[in-house]
């Protein structure tokens, strides 16, 4: 199994993940009123609480160039 640095990954990808979650909580609650960079603080915090510094993934998962 391949390991990864979770936090490292959705830091890497905050752009493309902020749009993201922001467009999920918009179909599920539409009349909510969240700042996006906010929401994204604290799933980034939510992410290092609940998950290991390096996580374990399947290698099929994973491809390096």
């Amino acid at each position: 199994m391949a390991r990864v640095k979770i936090e490292d990954i959705v830091d890497h990808l905050s752009v493309e993940m902020q749009k993201a979650l922001e467009e999920a909580v918009r179909k599920v609650l539409p009349d909510a009123e969240f700042d996006r960079r906010t929401l994204f603080r604290e799933f980034t915090r939510s992410v290092s609480r609940k998950c290991s510094t390096w996580e374990r993934v399947p290698d099929h998962y994973v491809e390096k160039d």
